[in-house]
């Protein structure tokens, strides 16, 4: 078919000129405009057809590349056999030559062959230790997707055995009537050969793809937080009959964990520290994720102050790591010997200093 005949404008033609000629042509042969009518419906889509190439750049680049005058693989030569009266003539009927031999002259083209479709995403869920999602770990996800077909390839159609075409019934021609008039041609199908060339593939009913389950495996980063979208791409669906696959969306999950709280990339943790400790100064081992860290507790240490362990934090997943951040929680003793509740009787008296001095005075302030 040649697009520019079809919308009756020369090969140059601008943009504007396509536009008008479609509009011209689509007031008058729109199925909408003509219903019931199977040859205004055929020449509609032609229309359209030509239209949505030569308005497309790079489609139009292609086709004038091609040859404007090469004809579709799917067009057919015919022949006039005669007028045949045996039977009535059914369907609408003709009003002018362009509606007598609109199928005749311009064939529809063969559309039983669905046009290659990308592959859906799929998405998974991971579960993570507090560990694993600071060191990183490989795990796997079993996902249920399409892939192409192994005994087509995913094209849908195989190789015929050499059998008798279907529509023409191995005569490799077709006849077919407009109004009392019959016509003969080359069967599309098989090319005019009479022979069956391919046939729907039985293994996946033509859809070039099949259902699987497999474990794919899956790198997670050092240092993933919680609620992290990992993308793992062409591991979606795969594509209809070439069509790209669709990617893998994994959603992390991480478990919480009863020493460490997470905050950015810094890792915070409250330690207990002994009253004795606090009060006279200590060095301790705090425990990290790379192992036991000494901190020195200096004399006098309140409860809730805290401490910068530097670089013990997690791992950014952009690079660099956190800090690590210790809290200090005093404990006292559960109980007391005699000696011990005198010796803080004793330590009582040496220390008088009011340690709630000026605390009625703040709640009555103003702030």
């Amino acid at each position: 078919m040649d697009y520019y005949s079809t919308l009756g404008v020369a090969p140059g033609a601008s943009v504007a000129d396509i536009k008008r000629a479609y509009r011209r042509l689509a007031r008058r042969h729109h199925p909408g405009i003509n219903p019931g009518d199977r040859a205004a419906e055929a020449l509609f889509q032609r229309i359209s057809e030509a239209y949505e190439t030569l308005l497309d750049p790079e489609r139009r680049r292609d086709y004038d590349a091609a040859g404007t005058g090469a004809q579709s693989s799917d067009a057919r030569s015919f022949e006039f056999t005669g007028f045949d009266f045996t039977a009535p003539a059914h369907g609408p009927q003709a009003a002018t030559f362009t509606e007598l031999f609109a199928d005749v002259l311009h064939p529809v083209p063969r559309a039983d062959r669905a046009r290659a479709e990308a592959g859906a995403d799929l998405h998974a869920s991971l579960n993570l230790s507090f560990e694993e999602a600071l060191v990183g770990v490989e795990r796997q996800v079993v996902v249920t997707r399409q892939v192409p077909c192994a005994v087509c390839e995913g094209a849908g159609e195989v190789t015929a055995a050499g059998g008798n075409c279907a529509k023409c019934r191995g005569t490799g021609q077709v006849r077919w009537a407009r109004g009392h008039m019959t016509f003969t041609g080359g069967c599309a199908d098989c090319g005019g050969t009479g022979r069956e060339r391919l046939r729907r593939c039985t293994a996946c009913a033509g859809l070039g793809r099949a259902v699987r389950s497999e474990g794919i495996g899956i790198r997670i980063p050092a240092g993933v937080r919680d609620g992290t979208r990992l993308r793992i791409h062409d591991r979606g669906h795969s594509g209809r009959l070439g069509g790209r696959s669709g990617d893998l969306y994994v959603d992390v999950q991480v478990r919480p964990h009863p020493l460490l709280r997470r905050e950015g990339d810094n890792l915070h943790m409250a330690v207990p520290v002994a009253i004795n400790e606090a009060a006279l100064g200590a060095r301790i081992e705090v425990p990290s994720i790379d192992g036991a860290v000494q901190l020195k507790i200096p004399p006098g240490t309140q409860a809730g102050r805290r401490f910068r362990v530097a670089g013990r934090g997690a791992s950014s997943v952009s690079g660099g790591r956190g800090d690590l951040y210790v809290e200090v929680r005093l404990v006292l003793p559960d109980e007391l010997d005699d000696r011990s509740r005198e010796l803080m009787r004793e330590f009582g008296r040496l220390n008088t200093a009011d340690v709630r001095r000026g605390l009625h005075d703040m709640l009555k302030a103003d702030y």
